[in-house]
């Protein structure tokens, strides 16, 4: 049940955050990128995906990085 609410409100939310910055919404839209990571990370985490850690913890960083720079 929580591995599911992670996965699609991770999946929600980096939808937001791709229809936020189509509308050029800054920085709402990296704001919606990184919490859609953060739940990618902590679903990965659950389900002990590597791959799903590595990536999302990297596009974190990237777009912590749009907010600060």
């Amino acid at each position: 049940m929580v591995n599911r609410f992670l996965k699609w409100s991770a999946t929600a939310t980096t939808i937001v955050g791709a229809i936020l910055t189509s509308m050029n919404l800054f920085p709402w839209n990296v704001v919606a990128f990184n919490v859609g990571s953060v739940l990618w990370i902590l679903f990965a985490i659950r389900i002990r995906e590597n791959s799903l850690i590595v990536v999302n913890a990297a596009l974190l960083l990237i777009y912590m990085m749009g907010l600060v720079v």
